[in-house]
């Protein structure tokens, strides 16, 4: 059975520019409501996808940080081309640490972060959640339970590089948000089971940014942006940007 496959969107409404990052093993349908609710309130926003994300899993584990970086960086170089001067950037999980990357690396106008890691589980128990990803995509195929346990078996034979570079990415990151200036929004759901939830804290507390706040969603899990305060998440969004000196 051919699915539709979720895709990267550019949703252009007001002047002001909001680049959203998916997870790891995410794609956009992640931000997607957060970018239809902001697009309603009058800031564009775009959502790529990393290289093996939104795909079959095969494709995925032949791919690493430096791949979903250079299309982070595609993402804020086609809003800059598109005219697009002032971008802030909101990211969930990984889309989290990248954002705090482009924080040191180009000019934004803010940070949001969304239950972004700054310490990383092994590699082995990240594998684990690549195969689950596995799984869920071929179920989302419609192929049989059998049918998919013989795909993710030999996926188990083989390993997935990048997942070390991704530690690593991780580690670099963090060592390196002292950084970071741009006005942030730190999120965390409180029932993240997925990340050590300290990691809020060492982002808001490490980050250089004059303005900064830390905010703790009680109810809300790892993908806090699907979870059930998303609608509450979304105009908290809204308010810090509106908070920041936009000069349109």
């Amino acid at each position: 059975m051919r699915i539709a496959q979720p895709k990267p969107f550019f949703f252009e409404a007001g002047k002001r520019a909001v680049l959203l990052l998916h997870g790891f093993t995410g794609n956009s349908s992640d931000v997607r409501m957060l970018g239809r609710f902001l697009e309603k309130n009058g800031y564009t926003s775009l959502a790529p996808h990393y290289k093996g994300h939104g795909v079959p899993p095969e494709e995925l584990i032949h791919t690493g940080p430096s791949d979903w970086w250079k299309d982070v960086m595609r993402g804020y170089d086609q809003l800059k081309s598109a005219g697009y001067e002032e971008i802030a950037v909101a990211g969930l999980s990984l889309g989290g640490v990248f954002s705090l990357k482009l924080g040191y690396t180009v000019p934004v106008k803010g940070i949001v972060t969304m239950c972004a890691p700054m310490t990383m589980k092994t590699t082995e128990l990240m594998f684990e959640g690549v195969l689950k990803y596995a799984r869920d995509y071929k179920r989302y195929e419609g192929k049989d339970t059998s049918h998919i346990e013989e795909e993710v078996e030999e996926l188990q034979k083989q390993s997935m590089e990048g997942l070390s570079d991704l530690r690593k990415l991780i580690y670099d990151v963090r060592n390196h948000i002292d950084h970071v200036y741009a006005p942030l929004f730190a999120v965390q759901g409180r029932q993240d089971t997925v990340i050590d939830v300290n990691s809020a804290n060492i982002i808001h507390d490490e980050v250089e940014s004059f303005e900064k706040q830390i905010k703790w969603y009680e109810k809300s899990g790892h993908v806090i942006t699907l979870d059930q305060e998303k609608e509450q998440l979304h105009e908290d969004i809204l308010e810090f940007l509106q908070s920041l000196e936009w000069q349109v």
